[in-house]
């Protein structure tokens, strides 16, 4: 049996997976057919699913909404406020049930506050979507992004600092001591 906590003004349903250590805060509801891994933190007013995957270590802000069709790899943060979309032309008299797009957020992953992510994209693994955003296209691995719409400035480390390059197009981020270089228009990890 799993060992989460759950605020009493929570609602847990039936039918889900939830991994240990993982809070659950005030006001916050979890649909069935969900699974949340371990270590993860759901702040207060956030919904999840039904049938939403999410992997360790995730951390939800407040008032978040993760719908069906999302899915949230390991180490990924959602900031305050943060919203998903699942369906590409809503219509309130129109049911679209069977037209939920995918969306995918990879490993390490960071979406700002207030950012919209439009649904049927992937965000690259430890890519960092600053506040306010609005992602309506795939985002490449470590790349920062940027305005409405969306538009990449600049790339991130795994720590999430913007990287600055040297003239052989090699960067340090000096918080963990690795190498970066861009490869034909990719980030790659030097290998020591």
């Amino acid at each position: 049996m799993a060992k989460y906590f759950a605020h009493e003004s929570s609602y847990v349903d039936d039918n889900l997976k939830i991994g240990d250590d993982t809070k659950i805060w005030h006001f916050s509801h979890i649909l069935s057919g969900s699974n949340i891994g371990t270590n993860c933190s759901f702040g207060q007013n956030c919904v999840v699913g039904p049938k939403v995957n999410i992997g360790n270590g995730v951390k939800v802000q407040n008032n978040i909404s993760i719908y069906e069709g999302v899915e949230i790899e390991d180490d990924v943060f959602l900031g305050p406020s943060m919203v998903f979309t699942n369906v590409v032309n809503p219509r309130a008299f129109i049911v679209r049930r069977e037209e939920f797009k995918k969306t995918l957020l990879k490993k390490g992953c960071s979406i700002g506050a207030n950012a919209t992510i439009v649904c049927g994209i992937t965000i690259g693994e430890y890519a960092l979507i600053g506040s306010g955003t609005v992602v309506n296209k795939d985002v490449k691995p470590y790349a920062l992004m940027v305005g409405v719409p969306a538009r990449q400035i600049g790339w991130v480390s795994k720590a999430g600092n913007t990287l600055k390059f040297d003239k052989n197009n090699i960067a340090l981020d000096s918080f963990d001591n690795i190498m970066y270089k861009i490869q034909n228009d990719n980030l790659i990890l030097i290998e020591e």
